[in-house]
């Protein structure tokens, strides 16, 4: 999702499953694996929720327990097989639906592991108006059993 805040965008991505970094492989002819179908999970009722207040001057509430690792515009939560990242980064214009739609669809497609786009919306949130991208990629390989998974993310 993107949201402005004066002539700044803040972009959230939520990832369902991560994997270690570091492999490298070509995207041209990769397909995609078949999902696995898994009941959802709970958010326990006992969950806390700490507040995170970034330098970058926006705030948002994890869960807590949670791993956090900073780089200079970019804030990132995870835990298990989620990740919550947060990044900063100026702007000349407010993202739209169709520019979102020529400019970073096609990097995804382009850059991911047999990225499907689900869809390109805007969404009406408290803090704003914001546009999602709602898209399902592999895994990179997994290092010791080269076994790939399908993600479900939302930016």
């Amino acid at each position: 999702m993107f949201f402005e805040e004066s002539k700044r965008f803040i972009r959230i991505m939520a990832a369902s499953v991560i994997f270690a970094a570091g492999a490298t492989m070509s995207f041209a002819a990769e397909k995609p694996v078949a999902p696995e179908h898994n009941p959802p999970g709970d958010i326990p009722d006992t969950q806390v929720f700490i507040t995170y207040s970034s330098p970058l001057g926006f705030a948002i509430k994890v869960p807590e327990g949670w791993s956090r690792g900073e780089e200079p515009n970019t804030a990132r939560f995870s835990d298990k097989y989620n990740t919550i990242e947060i990044g900063v980064s100026p702007a000349d214009s407010a993202p739209t639906v169709e520019s979102v739609n020529a400019n970073q669809v096609p990097e995804l497609v382009k850059t991911g592991h047999a990225v499907k786009v689900v869809k390109v919306k805007q969404a009406k949130l408290k803090a704003g108006s914001a546009i999602l991208i709602a898209y399902t990629p592999n895994s990179a390989p997994n290092p010791v059993t080269n076994k790939q998974i399908r993600l479900e993310h939302d930016r």
